[in-house]
């Protein structure tokens, strides 16, 4: 270590020693780096900003005189315990890191040039614009049959149907039983009754005559 930076470091110690022990109580001590700073190959210009991250984020900063910086990175209300410190100079990232610890005091020579640095030394980009719609997928294997469902109500009756046609002729019936007897009809008149018996016997006898006498001739 040369002499400079050594004296740096010791005067970045008295400088914590010299901060009031009732702010210790609140806060805790810092973390301090000292050393050289260069950039692209060459010491870093006098006002060249040194910084400080955690995280992705930002948190000290001061600026280089002579080519060396110094740098109290205090965790604040956050909890940097173990967690990695990385470095820029003149917004380009060194390639050199520290855990950070809490009092440390650390001598670390920062080494910046383009397309260096550690891979948390950058805050994460924005995200980008989304991309193209993809192409539609496979239909999926076709999945379990459900469960049966609850039993419906019953529905309303259906309207009447309409008339059937008419059915084939039947075959007769069986004859019916024999009618009542008559009334007796009522008595001719007894002259006439007579009369027509002498007529009936006259006629027979002369058909008779006729013929008998027929057969002689």
């Amino acid at each position: 270590m040369t002499k400079t930076r050594f004296l740096t470091l010791v005067m970045a110690l008295a400088l914590l020693l010299a901060i009031p022990t009732a702010v210790f109580a609140q806060r805790v001590p810092p973390h301090v780096f000292v050393g050289t700073a260069s950039l692209n190959g060459v010491a870093a210009a006098d006002g060249a900003a040194v910084t400080a991250w955690v995280d992705g984020a930002q948190v000290a900063a001061a600026y280089a005189s002579g080519g060396d910086y110094t740098l109290l990175v205090d965790q604040g209300d956050s909890s940097f315990a173990g967690k990695a410190v990385s470095f820029k100079v003149g917004g380009v990232s060194a390639a050199e890191t520290s855990d950070w610890i809490q009092g440390g005091a650390e001598v670390l020579d920062l080494v910046a040039a383009a397309g260096i640095g550690s891979a948390s030394s950058g805050a994460d980009g924005a995200a980008g614009a989304a991309g193209p719609k993809g192409a539609k997928g496979d239909t999926g294997a076709t999945g379990p049959a459900g469960s049966a469902g609850a039993v419906g109500a019953s529905g309303a009756n259906g309207s009447d149907g309409s008339a059937g046609s008419a059915g084939a002729t039947g075959p007769a019936g069986s004859a019916g039983a024999p009618g009542a007897a008559g009334a007796d009809g009522a008595d001719g008149g007894g002259g006439l009754g007579v009369i027509a018996l002498i007529v009936a016997i006259v006629a027979l006898l002369a058909a008779g005559g006729s013929y008998m006498m027929g057969r002689r001739a």
